[in-house]
């Protein structure tokens, strides 16, 4: 338990009565006799989503203003006894690092007191009480998710891939010469059959007593992965689409400067195809007609192919999409279907790295004569200290959630990053939401300048409004960061 003092404790506590029950954020009172159950359902919710905050002691809205909800812990110590004891035993697999912080406080009857906040992380699992289900979150409630539910989220944290499931594909469309290669520098012979040799690499399993593929082997070796598991709902191949200006347009004579282009083969190779025909399109430039003259794309060379390597790497194979990668005049995208697997999000990749969706694939490419990278999951702090390096914007992150088939995309700009971004930005991540004023200190410049400076951020993807601080007044956080509520959420987080 973290205890704060009365003084540390006041200004959070005013914020969390200015904040409102959200998918991360709830009030409980602790006088119900069945609210521990309660409680640990809204734990493994939190989990299950996106992680959140419980503020014990705390009624709902509906039940009172300000001070008038702070009942307090007091009002049923035994059952924060009882939740303590049963949110290490009662869940499979434990969630790890929930933390208690004690808010001591004046009640609302005028005693002495403390609310308490149970601060539940993001997890990289799918977790379930012990005899009472998996839940997820709503908007203002939890749900017990059904078995089909449980599946599909244990895909998209990383828990299953469908890079181990069996597909029904003959052994000698696999026996290739990416296959020979790999296996002469593993030093495999010819003493044992393929299918033995791909089982003991993981890359095969027993069914009905005979051993067969799994797609991560299909993907690895097979000259047309992309044709060979269409059956299966798989894509495997590359889309890459040059477009004249920044941005595209749709019509009958779409913006490209060339038909787009499909690359395809076993994963090793379409890497290397990839980056090869990426890096090549780069070099040719950018045609300016308004000035006759070419710009150049200034990406770092390593942080292009570790885009393309991770976007192939990582993708959800059950997902029937291609990964695109689009070539404008002021940027680079590559677009990867499925989410961030495990905890991963656009606020913490930067530090986190990457998290391995398909651990057979991740694995195997390190045995190949020239693997794509070192896999030491120091590839995207890498991408952000190379573009800052070459006086360049981060890596923009996003996910792409309502769009029919969900995906990653990682912008590369090839815009130079002012100096005063650097110190824009650290304010963010220090203070939260940035207003015109707070610009017009940090850069001294006056209103109009910084509304300008603004302006183009937003143009440009480094900058959003969230809607939530629309309604009250005109401040800008990154994209990367929670809607303002998370500026509350986190402040037991920091300490």
């Amino acid at each position: 338990m973290i205890d704060f003092t009365p003084e540390q404790a006041a200004p959070r506590i005013s914020n969390m009565l200015a904040a409102h029950e959200s998918r991360t954020l709830e009030f409980k009172r602790m006088g119900d006799n069945k609210v521990v159950r309660k409680l640990l359902e809204a734990i493994c919710a939190f989990a299950n989503t996106e992680g959140g905050v419980l503020a014990l002691g705390v009624a709902d809205e509906k039940q009172g203003k300000g001070a008038a909800r702070l009942f307090g812990i007091q009002e049923n110590p035994e059952a924060l006894d009882e939740l303590t004891r049963k949110v290490r035993t009662q869940y499979h697999p434990p969630i790890e690092t929930i933390r208690f912080v004690r808010l001591p406080c004046t009640l609302r009857d005028g005693s002495f007191g403390a609310v308490v906040l149970v601060q539940i992380p993001l997890s990289d699992k799918v977790h379930s009480i012990v005899d009472d289900g998996t839940w997820t979150r709503l908007t203002a409630g939890n749900r017990e998710m059904t078995a089909a539910e449980i599946a599909e989220l244990s895909y998209r944290r990383g828990v299953r891939s469908a890079e181990s499931e069996p597909v029904p594909v003959d052994w000698a469309l696999l026996d290739t010469p990416v296959w020979a290669e790999f296996a002469k520098e593993r030093g495999f012979g010819r003493v044992r059959p393929l299918p033995e040799q791909m089982a003991q690499l993981g890359l095969a399993e027993k069914v009905a007593g005979e051993w067969v593929p799994r797609r991560a082997a299909a993907l690895l070796f097979a000259e047309e992965p992309g044709g060979l598991l269409a059956a299966q709902g798989t894509r495997a191949e590359i889309r890459l689409m040059v477009y004249q200006g920044k941005a595209a347009e749709a019509g009958a004579k779409p913006n490209m400067k060339k038909p787009p282009r499909t690359l395809r083969g076993p994963l090793i190779r379409l890497i290397d195809d990839t980056v090869r025909v990426v890096l090549d399109e780069l070099s040719a430039g950018v045609e300016l007609a308004s000035s006759g003259f070419k710009a150049q794309h200034r990406y770092p060379e390593r942080v292009v192919k570790e885009a393309i390597v991770n976007a192939v790497i990582h993708r959800d194979y059950r997902l029937n999409r291609d990964i695109l990668i689009r070539i404008f005049d002021d940027r680079l995208e590559v677009d990867s279907p499925g989410v961030f697997p495990g905890a991963i999000t656009p606020a913490n990749i930067a530090k986190a790295g990457s998290k391995a969706r398909n651990p057979f694939i991740a694995k195997t490419r390190r045995d190949f004569p020239l693997p794509p990278n070192f896999d030491l999951n120091e590839g995207v702090p890498m991408m952000f200290a190379e573009m800052s390096a070459a006086h360049l914007y981060p890596p923009q992150y996003r996910q792409n959630m309502e769009t029919a088939t969900e995906s990653v995309t990682v912008t590369l700009l090839n815009l130079e990053r002012p100096t005063v971004w650097d110190e824009v930005s650290d304010w963010i991540d220090r203070n939260g939401a940035l207003a015109n004023a707070d610009l017009c200190r940090i850069a001294g410049v006056d209103t109009l300048k910084a509304s300008k400076m603004l302006k183009a951020w937003v143009e440009q993807g480094i900058l959003v409004q969230p809607p939530a601080l629309a309604k009250r007044y005109t401040s800008y956080v990154k994209p990367a960061q929670p809607p303002a509520q998370g500026v509350l959420l986190s402040e037991a987080q920091d300490n």
